[in-house]
């Protein structure tokens, strides 16, 4: 189960596993209540006003409303508690700092919380142990890509664009895995057309595709240093965000013509980073919310003229459930006591089992 930085709800879906497949075997949307919702938008955008009691609160909150998301996805595909190994549970970031002195990360969704009200042994907390060996603690998913994508002869990359991008590079022949996150997904996108619109997506990239470009604008976005760091390297709404892109001048340009340069964004940002990491690539395969996104997606294509691009679908996994399953399979790693992370990925100084496990309690 994982809550992404859109803050839309829960993704839960449940997964079985066999030698590199994974079969979906029920999939939940599980929505926010509106007020808790609030609660962690503000957490997360205005973090110098959110105190230690917000934080405890929204932990449990949040914990209470994972449960109920696994215990409605049990319901509607008529299994018991007993029928489940475990649970994997990401929790919702409220904050991911790998790059300040200390590092550190905060996720919320009180994993006790989840085991005592579902009867289900939960494997949550999956970042910190990468970040205490020195890594970014992120992106985690690289390895499940492997696991279900890799083996190839030819260099594939698995690109999710949720509310950040990130891809993991697929060299074929088992060659090294790497992967990083790339910049903003849909997060400025979402943002931008919420404050001008008040919806809470560009359904199809509809509103980005009526805009210009703004070419000025779009090279001062680019500019930005994180952009030509060098991997390991991770991030989030914490440096991609509306003050940042209010940094950029915005205040006399068309609202259709910002939405369609930051559409641009990623998919330049996406794009030129696979180019420059994976430059005998042969097939991009897209998964999480962006690729519904009609307008990026063709972006995308036109960007890497050469590559095939694709959905995960073509691969045998909805694009839409990737995360979910990721977090599913990274608690049967951890139950098995193998390691979770890439280090080649994360920067870590060394593979690792991650996450913590919560025991269900016998009843």
């Amino acid at each position: 189960m994982i809550s992404g930085t859109s803050v839309d709800g829960i993704d839960a879906a449940l997964v079985a596993f066999a030698e590199h497949s994974v079969t979906l075997v029920s999939t939940h949307s599980h929505a926010y209540p509106e007020q808790l919702k609030s609660r962690l938008m503000a957490a997360i955008r205005h973090p110098a006003t959110t105190t230690v009691d917000d934080v405890g609160a929204l932990d449990t909150l949040v914990g209470n409303a994972f449960r109920d998301a696994a215990l409605a996805l049990l319901d509607k595909c008529g299994r018991q508690a007993s029928d489940i190994k475990a649970i994997g549970s990401h929790g919702q970031t409220l904050r991911h700092r790998p790059d300040d002195t200390p590092p550190f990360t905060i996720q919320v969704g009180d994993p006790a919380t989840i085991a005592a009200g579902t009867g289900i042994t939960t494997v949550a907390d999956f970042r910190r142990q990468d970040l205490a060996l020195g890594g970014q603690g992120a992106p985690l998913v690289p390895p499940f890509h492997d696991w279900l994508f890799g083996g190839s002869e030819a260099s594939t990359v698995v690109a999710n664009i949720g509310g950040i991008a990130n891809i993991t590079i697929l060299p074929g022949n088992h060659g090294q895995v790497s992967g990083f996150d790339t910049g903003p997904g849909n997060t400025l996108m979402d943002a931008w057309i919420l404050r001008q619109r008040g919806e809470t997506f560009d359904a199809g990239g509809g509103w980005a595709a009526t805009g210009t470009v703004n070419e000025t604008l779009l090279e001062r976005l680019l500019d930005d240093e994180y952009f030509s760091r060098s991997p390991p390297k991770s991030t989030g709404f914490e440096h991609f965000n509306l003050d940042w892109l209010a940094a950029a001048n915005i205040d006399d340009l068309d609202p259709g013509d910002v939405q369609a340069t930051i559409l641009e964004l990623t998919a330049r940002s996406l794009t030129d980073a696979i180019s420059e990491a994976a430059p005998i690539c042969t097939t991009l395969a897209l998964c999480g919310g962006g690729v519904h996104n009609a307008t990026l997606t063709a972006r995308i294509q036109a960007l890497l003229p050469s590559v095939e691009v694709v959905s995960t679908a073509s691969r045998g996994l909805h694009p839409d459930w990737v995360e979910a399953a990721a977090f599913a399979w990274l608690a049967r790693e951890r139950l098995a006591g193998r390691p979770g992370n890439l280090p080649a990925v994360t920067g870590a100084s060394q593979l690792s089992t991650l996450g913590a496990i919560y025991r269900a309690q016998p009843g």
